[in-house]
């Protein structure tokens, strides 16, 4: 499955997706992620063939579907509002799409039982969806989805609707039926968290193109551009100039209070131009004596503001000196107890702070 060259607008001027070239894998999970605007939602809507092209074409295994309706791409759809309906019983939700397939009463009673041990809710077939929880009305519509066998599972911020501890328990569950049926799943989602904890790869959209396209690890450790460095998960960041190359390769990125640091120079920025970096808050190492700081590269004075206790780690709110504020995550399991207006070194190691043009 693929986009060639593919732009939507709806007024004719303003382009909602821009040249769009993107290969889906057979059997992957893979999400669009992006701010609302961006354009994830208009692809999955033309990919399910809701929204027509403005230009260019939608390929499944080499022949385009630009122009073939959405009832004939045997494609499964599972929307953020389930779209069940209300006066069906969740057995003849599910049995829907084979119904208007024309398929056989008994082959479809025995599929709709499938499905729905798929989705562990056996037994819950002749109740309503007024008589379910969010999390089991979300099912139904997946085994709906899936009931037919389709090439491809199409989900529109499906978990949207859930509290928190309920979709991170579908987020898990989607994941491990994912694993198992082998389907290829296209999933529009907001949620950074939700994207990589599900995810083969995520295509990240931001004004109508695809920033960065890889698989979860790459695309958080080593992001291509300061938006998905910004966008997924947290950074600490610091403005600076660009100065020399040192003999491992790595740029300079000179302060404004002269301070210089290395760093992973991503856009190949010339000496003396304007260098945003990133480093993920994780990632940096806080020392809290001086001592131990001595010789140490890429090392940054700050103080502490704000102690936050996140249940599984600390951060810390940090000024520093002519810089945004920076944010430090560190262990609960740490032997010291940082208290705001502490001073404390942090260590930025060179290897995950990233330069950016």
């Amino acid at each position: 499955m693929s986009f060639s060259g593919v732009q939507k607008s709806y007024d004719g001027r303003t382009l909602v997706v821009r040249s769009l070239d993107l290969h889906i894998r057979r059997g992957e999970f893979l999400t669009l992620l992006g701010p609302s605007g961006s354009g994830k939602t208009t692809t999955l809507m033309m990919l399910a063939g809701f929204e027509s092209p403005t230009a260019g074409e939608i390929l499944l295994d080499g022949r385009p579907i630009t122009r073939t309706p959405p009832h004939k791409r045997n494609f499964g759809m599972v929307f953020q509002n389930y779209a069940l309906f209300p006066h069906m019983t969740v057995a003849a939700n599910v049995a829907y799409p084979l119904t208007v397939r024309r398929v056989p009463r008994d082959e479809i009673a025995r599929r709709v039982k499938q499905a729905l041990a798929m989705v562990q809710l056996g037994g819950k077939d002749e109740r309503y969806p007024a008589q379910l929880s969010g999390g089991q009305q979300q099912r139904v519509a997946l085994a709906r989805a899936l009931v037919f066998d389709p090439q491809l599972v199409l989900m529109d911020e499906p978990l949207g609707a859930l509290d928190k501890q309920l979709r991170e328990h579908m987020q898990i569950e989607l994941k491990a039926l994912h694993q198992r049926l082998g389907v290829t799943f296209v999933y529009v989602t907001h949620d950074q968290g939700e994207a990589l904890t599900m995810s083969d790869r995520v295509a990240v959209f931001n004004d109508g193109e695809i920033q960065m396209i890889d698989a979860v690890e790459r695309l958080y450790e080593e992001p291509v551009n300061r938006f998905v460095a910004g966008f997924i998960g947290d950074s600490t960041v610091l403005q600076g100039t660009a100065g020399a190359v040192d003999a491992t390769g790595r740029r300079e990125l000179v302060l404004a209070d002269g301070r210089r640091l290395v760093g992973v120079d991503v856009n190949g920025v010339p000496a003396g131009q304007p260098l945003t970096a990133c480093i993920r808050p994780e990632r940096i190492e806080a020392l809290p004596q001086a001592a131990t700081a001595v010789g140490l590269p890429n090392v940054l004075q700050a103080s502490v503001r704000d102690v936050l206790y996140f249940g599984d780690h600390l951060r810390l709110r940090c000024e520093l000196p002519g810089q945004s504020e920076a944010t430090v995550k560190l262990p609960l399991s740490i032997e010291w107890h940082p208290q705001p207006g502490q001073p404390l070194w942090l260590r930025l190691p060179p290897q995950h702070l990233r330069l950016y043009a």
